[in-house]
């Protein structure tokens, strides 16, 4: 029985409504010496609180899509075939204009919030990964009008953990961004959500790390060649983004500032430049690890500022400090936008996240050379890190006194 369908669901209402009922009818009705009675009226009271513990998990994990299937839940899946090392461009010297084209097959996905979405099973050549791939197409996409026009891309990436559905289900993207399409105020877009939950009870932090997983080229190589083999998708960089929220968000713009050459905008909703972050994370178990995934680092050490766009929102202590930390240091042509969310606004979860939703989107449109129209800054003004070290900015701790006394 599938861990997310509708009859695990129902058989956990049912078993929560037995297990409160039978205490009621039996309690006073036990038979046989006390020793027995008593173990049978505490086996019926920890079967109530079971139940109910079950309950509650399958409804927040059917709200956050945390978890996609047993073998994510119990920790036993395992989506690496092979990590080679593929060297520091993560193509493991390969020319990749010479590789074959990866024609997949696709099937409807099936769960809450993904209508029109597909699905199919990819096996990356370059990175060794084994995993679902999700695409959904824009309403344009059919139209006889654009039977010759290329699409921009989006890449969705979850927190940890995370399924790759929840941008289609918890976030609701496509119901809030179809009409949005349609009407012209935001691009069409192609919108991929790759998996990102590779390796049993550990965030990859979208890393190569050889002999482990190569999650790095699963996204930024793997994913985008099979989305421009099998769709009429335009090529990387300029119309490809990423967006992501908690762990998602940091790996969305270590993406796009470790790669401007395939990448040209980044959505960071609450997320963090140093790894340790999520310390679940196999990018945070060393500091070789964490400086070589660290955006602050990336871009700071960068030989020439990179062309990309970046968007990061977040409250104090949860995001905002991490886009001032990039914000300080960034230089033409790269440009950061930094959106400072007070702490009314919600917390670190969908509630905070699905709202943004479509201004993000819009803002995607204008940086990605989809429209002319400017949308207007809600940076804070003056954000400040002064006084804050090396190792505060790029952890994105710093200017947290600063961003309080904005509140």
């Amino acid at each position: 029985m599938s861990l997310t369908g509708t009859p695990f669901l129902y058989t956990t209402i049912v078993l929560s409504v037995v297990a409160l009922i039978l205490p009621l009818f039996l309690w006073s009705r036990m038979r046989g010496p006390q020793a027995v009675r008593t173990a049978a009226r505490v086996l019926m009271l920890l079967f109530a609180q079971a139940t109910a513990v079950t309950l509650i998990f399958v409804l927040v994990n059917n709200q956050n899509n945390l978890y996609d299937n047993w073998a994510d839940l119990l920790g036993t899946g395992n989506h690496v075939q092979q990590a080679a090392n593929l060297g520091r461009d993560g193509t493991g010297g390969i020319a990749l204009k010479t590789l074959p084209k990866v024609r997949q097959s696709f099937t409807a996905a099936g769960g809450p919030g993904m209508r029109g979405v597909r699905v199919t099973q990819l096996k990356g050549r370059i990175s060794g990964v084994n995993a679902e791939v999700y695409v959904w197409l824009p309403p344009q996409y059919g139209e006889p009008e654009y039977r010759n026009h290329r699409f921009p891309v989006v890449e969705l990436l979850p927190g940890y953990p995370g399924s790759a559905k929840a941008w289609f289900g918890s976030m609701k993207v496509t119901q809030q961004l179809a009409p949005l399409m349609r009407s012209g105020r935001v691009a069409p877009f192609i919108l991929v959500a790759p998996r990102t939950n590779l390796l049993a009870g550990v965030d990859t932090g979208c890393a190569n790390i050889p002999g482990t997983v190569n999650a790095d080229s699963w996204l930024s190589i793997d994913v985008p060649k099979m989305v421009t083999d099998n769709f009429r998708a335009a090529a990387a960089p300029a119309n490809w983004a990423t967006a992501g929220y908690s762990a998602g968000a940091h790996c969305a713009v270590k993406l796009a500032v470790a790669h401007p050459d395939r990448y040209r905008a980044a959505v960071s909703l609450s997320g963090y430049n140093d790894p340790i972050g999520e310390r679940n994370s196999l990018a945070a178990q060393s500091l070789t690890l964490r400086e070589q995934n660290n955006p602050y680092l990336l871009l700071r050490k960068a030989v020439s500022p990179p062309r990309i766009a970046l968007y990061l929102s977040g409250e104090s202590g949860d995001g905002y400090q991490a886009g001032v930390a990039l914000e300080q240091i960034a230089k033409a042509p790269t440009t950061v936008h930094v959106v400072y969310l007070p702490r009314s606004d919600g917390g670190h979860n969908m509630a905070l996240w699905r709202p943004q939703v479509t201004t993000v989107f819009e803002w995607l449109t204008v940086n990605m050379g989809q429209s002319h129209v400017r949308g207007r800054s809600t940076t804070p003004p003056e954000p400040s890190s002064a006084g804050s070290t090396h190792a505060a900015l790029a952890s994105g701790t710093a200017s947290r006194a600063g961003a309080v006394r904005k509140r």
